[in-house]
């Protein structure tokens, strides 16, 4: 079974659908991520069939808790090599997409995806999320957040909140055994302007488990948050 195949036969699976040409670009990405991850570090995980399932399908996911098909507007907060966002923008085409990272030479990597994959209504932004959050060009522009950054759930929504709609939603990519982050992020959530409208766990193929939290922007955000640079991960709410 070839790259292509695989990628076809894994996405049933899932219950995501794509074409033959999504699934072209998609390789087309791969080979350009291990070919840049030759000279800078995008990710520890560079096997295709591992990421297929640690990267494709599970930036591709996010399906199950929320309806892509529809045009909406979209930031992927800390991209890193570009998950969930390019995944989801090739899948997904009428989405628009604004990958987000604080890393110059990541960003640079991006923008030679988007116009080697020909990707339409997406950017690439170098910023750390504290400064784009209080930038009125992007502070309550989004339909939806999301990311698969690493940081405590409390953190991250002062990195995720400010950038969301009233009636958007931030998404985040957690592991299993999230319940307890989640509790600890109530009062976070709330100074935000937001509730945690749902948690939902399930597993990709291996026996990956993984967890959608899902946060509803209810009103308006303070102008305190985001808190400066470093405050949110230093001293998280």
């Amino acid at each position: 079974m070839n790259q292509i195949e695989k990628l076809l036969d894994t996405a049933k699976k899932e219950n995501i659908t794509i074409t033959e040409d999504q699934a072209k670009l998609l390789v087309k990405y791969y080979e350009m991520l291990v070919e840049t991850n030759k000279v800078m570090n995008l990710t520890a995980i560079t096997e295709f069939d591992e990421v297929l399932t640690k990267h494709f399908m599970d930036s591709l996911s996010i399906v199950r808790v929320h309806d892509f098909s529809k045009p909406l507007t979209l930031i992927d907060v800390g991209t890193g090599a570009g998950f969930p966002g390019i995944p989801l923008k090739i899948i997904f085409p009428k989405i628009n997409v604004t990958l987000m990272d604080s890393l110059n030479k990541r960003i640079n990597f991006l923008k030679e995806v988007i116009t080697e994959l020909e990707l339409k209504d997406i950017c690439a932004v170098h910023a750390r999320a504290e400064d784009l959050g209080r930038d009125s060009k992007y502070r309550e522009k989004y339909d939806i957040c999301v990311s698969r950054a690493v940081a405590n759930l409390s953190t991250l929504s002062e990195y995720c909140m400010p950038l969301v709609k009233v009636k958007g939603f931030f998404i985040s990519y957690k592991g299993s055994n999230v319940q307890e982050e989640v509790i600890n992020a109530k009062k976070a959530v709330k100074l935000l302007g937001g509730r945690i409208k749902a948690c939902e766990e399930f597993s990709l193929e291996g026996d990956i488990g993984r967890s959608f939290v899902i946060i509803e922007k209810i009103e308006k955000i303070s102008d305190k948050y985001p808190r400066s640079s470093g405050k949110p991960s230093k001293e998280p709410l």
